[in-house]
């Protein structure tokens, strides 16, 4: 059988509901993630970012909700040099393919393992997030382990307002937080600062 028609074989990500994606991590529940982070301020720049970008409608369209987290994402990732930003990457496992909203790797002017984390932007369906986040997570560590990096991967779900963070662990656990509201938006910078911190250290 050619290359081609195996790959036409794999699910899609986004074909995924809850129910298949914790099959297929043969998973029965996610554990509860207490992150050891403190809160961050935001810096002057970004405020200022913040206001200008109230032009845009921030709220209606997942469109409008990714400019929202640019902004943060862009804002928490300042201090990690070795980190790089992607979005719309492809990303396929043995199994599984699609396109990612947002995948962090070391920054290069290409994508190359480890795959250290992944953001799922939905514009309100926090639960088809989940679906796409945990069979996107499995890919990252699929990939990273075809070349012999063993790591955790870490996952977001985000509307731009809601931010709930996952950890995918080399046993094949997964740990959840809580939801974090825009309203803190020091403890989100903060928890994303943590996730940032722990990724470039799989780095080294």
């Amino acid at each position: 059988m050619s290359s081609n028609a195996k790959k036409r074989k794999k699910k899609n990500f986004a074909s995924f509901n809850t129910t298949e994606a914790f099959k297929q991590l043969s998973l029965t529940e996610l554990l509860l993630w207490h992150v050891d982070s403190q809160p961050v301020a935001p810096s002057a720049f970004f405020q200022e970012r913040w206001a200008r970008l109230q032009c845009f409608d921030l709220q209606k369209y997942e469109e409008s909700k990714k400019i929202v987290i640019d902004a943060i994402c862009e804002e928490a990732i300042q201090p990690y040099k070795k980190l790089k930003i992607w979005k719309g990457a492809d990303l396929d496992s043995d199994i599984t393919t699609g396109n990612v909203d947002y995948l962090i790797t070391e920054r290069k002017a290409y994508i190359e393992t480890p795959y250290l984390c992944i953001v799922e932007a939905k514009k309100d369906d926090f639960e088809q997030g989940l679906a796409q986040c945990l069979v996107e997570m499995q890919a990252c560590s699929w990939q990273n382990r075809q070349r012999e990096q063993e790591i955790d991967v870490f996952g977001i779900v985000t509307n731009g307002d809601g931010w709930r963070f996952y950890k995918l662990t080399t046993e094949g656990e997964v740990y959840e937080t809580l939801l974090y509201g825009i309203a803190h938006l020091d403890e989100i910078l903060g928890v994303l600062r943590y996730i940032f911190q722990r990724c470039e250290q799989h780095l080294s």
